[in-house]
């Protein structure tokens, strides 16, 4: 199925729908009539909902590819459940012990930052059930599990990128604009905030090292309504660059106080909350010029294993389709059943969770966010995925992502030249 014709009635409602293709499974340890069930855990509600958008879309453009797959040669009738987390931890946890125990799935997916991967694949490790996530960089998603890098993990793989990825590309960002090189670090007390600004795992010594001094006012909690008492540390520090990992509403909160209040800082880099084009609307003409890192763009030089179409065809596909923006984690809710499917592919005995597990270490596909392998680098469980930074710019009354910095990953071509905030 070519995703252009996919109608705006063809996108799939919402949590629990299932996917199943008409072929039947003919692998050996099933009954002709039992599918090998795939869960998917992602945020589709709540604050982290913007995550989730693309997903039932994304389903629906695969149908094909699902109804074709084999294993060993012979025909797999897959089942895909897809549950909502709500974009909340807990509800994270239920509704993947839910796919485990009450579905049965023989492979789980989850995505879509620390408070949905983290609990789902923590519940597959539990159970013994292959797990693969994404969209979480790896030091939250590892560490925020108590991962040990001596040991890893033995069901629960990722593929995504780090905040080292994040640090070279907001140096790389910021080392143009010339600002005083003082940072007002934002950091809310969740898995992604404390992983930020770990000393020893986060932000801190690595910007130290670039030169930089990290002011952190301390951890916020999540849904905060008054930035004030971190905007009168950032001016008295002399603030000129403003980093952080938030949820769209509180960055929303903060640049409002801060034009309240007079604070001015001439580049503002926010991981999560800046990633959608929504988010910038919501925004308005503020939103002009503010920078975060690029997961994936229409400009990534990389193709669908599955449907063989490039970057710049999945996006624009479904902007055709639904009528909205192209949005970075589009990318990756196509990679992850790119990688699922080629693990039912290769599995010796989709069957056996051991053999199923097998088959996701043993990964190697180049996919449409690019190669996934797991080498045991950075650790056991983790994968890495290319990374750039970019700015939003106001374009014909629309916001896009352009590229402006790739010291990480030369290979994802610059869109344009950085710009200061009210330049």
């Amino acid at each position: 199925m070519v995703m252009d014709e996919i109608s705006r009635r063809t996108l799939l409602k919402t949590a629990g729908a299932a996917f199943a293709a008409p072929t039947l499974l003919t692998t050996r340890g099933f009954a002709a009539d039992k599918p090998f069930k795939i869960g998917l855990v992602a945020p589709l509600t709540g604050p982290l909902a913007g995550f989730g958008e693309a997903q039932d879309w994304i389903l629906a453009g695969l149908k094909d590819s699902i109804a074709k797959t084999t294993n060993n040669g012979k025909p797999v009738r897959i089942e895909i459940i897809a549950k909502d987390s709500q974009s909340n931890p807990n509800r994270a946890a239920e509704v993947a012990g839910e796919l485990i125990n009450k579905d049965q799935v023989n492979l789980l997916l989850a995505k879509d930052t620390p408070d949905t991967t983290n609990p789902a694949a923590d519940q597959a490790e539990l159970a013994g059930v292959p797990c693969i996530t994404t969209n979480c960089p790896w030091q939250p998603y590892f560490f925020g599990r108590g991962g040990d890098p001596a040991k890893g993990f033995e069901w629960t793989y990722h593929f995504f990128w780090g905040l080292e990825d994040i640090i070279g590309n907001y140096v790389g960002i910021w080392d143009q604009s010339g600002a005083k090189k003082v940072v007002g670090g934002l950091f809310p007390n969740d898995a992604d905030g404390n992983a930020w600004g770990d000393p020893k795992l986060g932000l801190p010594g690595p910007l130290a090292a670039a030169g930089y001094k990290l002011v952190d006012p301390g951890r916020y909690q999540p849904l905060n309504n008054d930035f004030s008492s971190q905007i009168s540390a950032f001016k008295h520090a002399g603030v000129e660059i403003v980093t952080g990992v938030m949820i769209p509403p509180d960055f929303a909160t903060f640049w409002s106080q801060a034009a309240q209040q007079g604070f001015k800082p001439k580049v503002v880099t926010i991981g999560k909350a800046l990633l959608f084009p929504t988010a910038l609307d919501a925004i308005g003409e503020r939103g002009d010029g503010l920078t975060t890192e690029v997961w994936w763009t229409p400009t990534y030089p990389y193709k669908s294993s599955l449907t063989g179409m490039s970057a710049a065809e999945l996006a624009s596909s479904y902007e055709k389709a639904s009528g909205k923006q192209w949005t970075a984690t589009l990318g990756f809710s196509h990679a992850i059943f790119e990688v699922a499917l080629d693990v039912v592919k290769r599995s010796k005995d989709i069957s056996d969770p051991k053999a199923i597990l097998d088959a996701i270490v043993s990964t190697d596909l180049q996919t449409i966010v690019g190669p996934v392998k797991w080498t045991g680098k950075p650790v056991k469980n983790v994968t890495k995925t290319p990374l750039a930074g970019g700015q939003w710019v106001r374009k014909n009354g629309k916001f896009e992502l352009v590229v402006v910095a790739d010291p990480l990953a030369p290979q994802i071509p610059i869109g344009g030249k950085l710009k200061l905030l009210g330049a």
